[in-house]
């Protein structure tokens, strides 16, 4: 899975937002430092398992945690139209 080439991340005024095409996506969603981080390992293909990895080796959060905080923003991702799978 990777985002769809039409879907950005930036951040703005020190928050995460992302962007796309409004018709494609409707408009703009704010996330946290997480969901940036999981959007930036989305911009190459990968697997939710290897961003989980990707992230408990970032931030030393508990696994258990990293995979809750993974599966949130995928799901949003994915609410988003955002993703390609």
């Amino acid at each position: 899975m990777k985002l769809k080439k039409e879907f950005v991340t930036r951040t703005v005024g020190g928050t995460q937002v992302a962007a796309a095409d409004v018709s494609a996506f409707g408009g703009v969603t704010r996330g946290d430092e997480t969901a940036a981080f999981v959007a930036g390992c989305l911009e190459r293909e990968t697997t939710p398992e290897a961003v989980i990895s990707a992230l408990y080796a970032e931030g030393g959060a508990p696994i258990g945690v990293a995979a809750a905080d993974v599966g949130r923003a995928l799901r949003v991702f994915r609410e988003l139209g955002a993703l390609e799978e």
